[in-house]
C-alpha cells in the first residue's frame, strides 16, 4: 500500500532505480499467498511503469518485472493496459520487441481463454503498435506473433470489442505484409490467408 502510494512520476525513476525493487514486486504479484497482496504489487509495479522511460537505466529491468507479473492471471489486467501504452511510444518500440518473453507474454494473453476482453485487446494492440516499427517487422514474423493475430483476425464479432481486436490485428498483418521478406512465411502460416481473405469480403460487403 505504501509503495503504491509513493509511486508517481516525481518518484518513478528513484524507485525504478532502487535495487532489487522492481524484481521484488513482480515476485510478491506472482507468488504471495494472499490475492489482495498480489494486486496491491501489481498496482505498485504499473504506477511505476507508468512513469519510466526507455531513456532510463531501469527500463529493461521494468520490462522483465511485467513479462513475470503477466504470468498471474490476476494480474495480467494492469500489465497489457501498461505494455500498450508504452508501445504506444515511438522510441520504446525497438526494444520493447526485443525484450525476452515479451512478444510471447503479449501473444499469450491475447489468446488465453483466462483473458477478458479487455486484456485481449490491449495485447493485440500493443502488438498492433510494435509492429508500426519497421525494424521490428522481421523479427515479428514468427509463428508466437503470427498464431495470435491469426486467432484475434478469425474472432467472429459478436461484441464491440471482439470486434476491435480483430481490426487491430488485422492492421498488424498488414504492416507485417509490408516486409517482402516476411511474405512467404506469412502465406505458408497455418489459417492466415483464409483470414486476410475473410477481411478482404468483409470489406467488400461494407462498400
Amino acid at each position: 500500500g505504501a509503495l503504491t502510494n509513493l509511486a508517481c512520476e516525481e518518484t518513478a525513476e528513484i524507485l525504478g532505480q532502487h535495487d532489487g525493487l522492481l524484481d521484488v514486486l513482480a515476485e510478491v504479484s506472482t507468488s504471495d499467498g494472499s490475492d489482495d497482496v498480489q494486486k496491491r504489487a501489481a498496482l505498485a509495479l504499473t504506477k511505476i511503469a507508468n512513469s519510466i522511460t526507455s531513456k532510463m537505466p531501469c527500463h529493461e529491468t521494468l520490462l522483465s518485472s511485467m513479462v513475470k507479473t503477466a504470468s498471474s492471471i490476476k494480474c495480467c489486467t494492469n500489465v497489457a493496459a501498461v505494455l500498450r501504452s508504452k508501445a504506444r511510444i515511438m522510441e520504446n518500440r525497438f526494444s520493447m520487441a526485443r525484450h525476452p518473453n515479451l512478444l510471447e507474454t503479449l501473444a499469450e494473453i491475447s489468446t488465453s481463454d483466462q483473458s477478458n476482453d479487455k486484456d485481449k485487446d490491449n495485447a493485440m494492440r500493443a502488438i498492433m503498435h510494435l509492429t508500426n516499427e519497421n525494424a521490428n517487422r522481421k523479427m515479428m514474423a514468427n509463428k508466437s506473433i503470427l498464431d495470435a493475430l491469426v486467432n484475434a483476425a478469425s474472432l467472429s464479432c459478436v461484441t464491440h470489442e471482439n470486434e476491435v481486436i480483430r481490426d487491430s490485428a488485422i492492421t498488424a498483418i498488414e504492416r507485417l505484409a509490408t516486409d517482402v521478406s516476411n511474405r512467404r512465411i506469412m502465406a505458408m502460416h497455418d489459417g492466415l490467408l483464409v483470414a486476410i481473405a475473410k477481411a478482404i469480403e468483409r470489406e467488400a460487403k461494407a462498400e
